[in-house]
């Protein structure tokens, strides 16, 4: 036979038996399983899943990579100055291992990827300060003893370590109080900002993202406000909607464009009940021009009100800047499918590009927290006595989205349900990630479905996975 006959006659056949081998090569996907019983937590599973052609039977969480909703920006905490402080007093080996598993992203750690800071105090410092007290009675309106302070022990170099670690994290500000020779009660708790110190505020402000980036921390975003319609933390300040917007649109947003400031600002800060607050300031073109999006907490109202934001302004961001998330200490079982369900799969369903839970780190005794309004109950992600660490909800919860759903991820398309609330996820490198939460009593077996194929999996009550492909 013609040696060019012979390749011809051959040559399908072999194309072929490449096309059907390449056909066949198995899909697998990975589980990062945590168990209600505490007998896994946040753990690698060591069987891999295999995708196969999709039978229908039983439910099935249906993947869509072609349809997709907003990007994701990152999840993490709030280094709050009480969290910074109890970080830095660790030994340099201690701090520099746990700053590693909270921000790295190979072998176990977790891959924090969004930090909240407190400008100024919050309610979880040891002691309430601004960047610019002034004894009773006296003023600095042009800000001349402006000063980063207490920060320079605890956050700032904490903040470096951090970004030494992970330099691409976003740094988002949130102030809980002027200070006091700003307010109408000169205190720090409660009050409101005097109008004839909008202007210096806004440079205040200014000149906090200047300073942190002298300190080379770059701040991604601010808030004008954290709860501002809650004036009872200390520091605190009541400041309703209208004169956020008028601080935006007549003094912070010139302020910041006039200084050459690309650092988003964000409105709202506060619960779920009021979506009427940021509509209201984003329905007014000369605010509007200068904000990036709104921010929300949960402690009252529905995670679906971010969804009804961004219906009536789905030009602009949303974004979760807090939720305090605690459990029993010594508990048998974890309650992981709560936060879960709540707040990674609740937020980020309803647009949020990000999801942050709250206090980083704390004490056995849940300590610092401020008198006259500081928080004794906010237990830290991690508790930290002297060297020692322990993890609580609050970081396993965050964990099984950081790790694997990284900055510039998006959010696509799958079923929802009552009894396996799940939200999914395409990674920068194309990965798919699916983060399912059994909220019923009983072991749910349930099959994933992408392109064709699907893989049958089970969790037990209460329990929670990530799986990845």
């Amino acid at each position: 036979m013609n040696k060019n006959i012979r390749s011809l006659l051959l040559w399908p056949l072999l194309f072929g038996t490449t096309i059907n081998a390449n056909a066949q090569k198995a899909v697998q996907a990975s589980l990062w399983l945590t168990r209600a019983d505490r007998s896994v937590l946040f753990e690698k599973q060591k069987d891999a899943l295999t995708f196969k052609p999709a039978n229908d039977s039983g439910f099935t969480i249906s993947i869509d990579d072609k349809k997709t909703y907003q990007p994701i920006d990152g999840f993490g905490f709030a280094l709050t100055g009480g969290s910074a402080m109890h970080i830095i007093r660790m030994s340099p080996d201690s701090r520099s291992a746990l700053l590693k598993e909270l921000f790295a992203t190979n072998d176990n750690n977790i891959g924090v990827s969004y930090i909240r800071l407190s400008i100024g105090a919050s309610d979880l410092n040891e002691k309430v300060f601004s960047y610019d007290d002034m004894p009773a009675g006296q003023t600095d309106p042009t800000l001349k003893h402006f000063d980063l302070g207490p920060d320079k022990q605890d956050v700032t170099p904490v903040m470096k370590q951090i970004l030494a670690i992970n330099p691409a994290i976003k740094i988002l500000g949130s102030p809980w109080s002027p200070p006091a020779w700003m307010k109408t009660n000169e205190d720090t708790r409660g009050g409101r900002l005097k109008p004839e110190y909008y202007g210096v505020y806004a440079k205040y402000l200014v000149k906090y993202i200047q300073g942190m980036k002298a300190n080379g921390i770059p701040i991604d975003a601010i808030t004008i406000q954290n709860e501002p319609l809650h004036p009872g933390n200390n520091p605190s300040l009541l400041l309703v909607a209208p004169d956020e917007g008028e601080f935006i649109k007549n003094n912070l947003g010139p302020a910041f464009k006039a200084a050459g400031i690309k650092t988003k600002i964000i409105i709202y800060d506060h619960n779920a009940d009021r979506p009427d607050y940021p509509i209201s300031i984003l329905n007014d073109p000369a605010a509007r021009k200068y904000i990036d999006g709104s921010s929300f907490h949960l402690y009252g109202g529905d995670i679906e009100a971010l969804t009804d934001v961004h219906n009536a302004h789905p030009d602009k961001n949303l974004y979760f800047t807090e939720q305090m998330v605690v459990e029993k200490e010594n508990s048998s079982t974890i309650n992981i499918a709560s936060p879960v369900k709540r707040l990674i799969i609740g937020a980020t369903r309803n647009w949020s590009r990000n999801v942050l839970e709250w206090n980083l780190a704390a004490d056995p005794d849940y300590k610092p927290y401020t008198d006259r309004g500081g928080c004794p109950m906010c237990q830290g992600a991690v508790t930290i006595d002297k060297n020692a660490v322990k993890r609580n909800l609050a970081y396993y919860s965050i964990a099984h989205a950081s790790k694997f759903v990284r900055p510039g991820s998006v959010r696509i398309a799958s079923n929802n349900s009552d009894t396996l609330p799940n939200v999914a996820f395409k990674t920068p490198n194309g990965k798919k990630v699916l983060i399912v939460a059994n909220t019923s009593d009983s072991s749910q077996t349930f099959s994933i479905k992408y392109n064709g194929q699907a893989v049958t999996t089970a969790l037990d009550k209460g329990s929670v996975g990530t799986y990845i492909w």
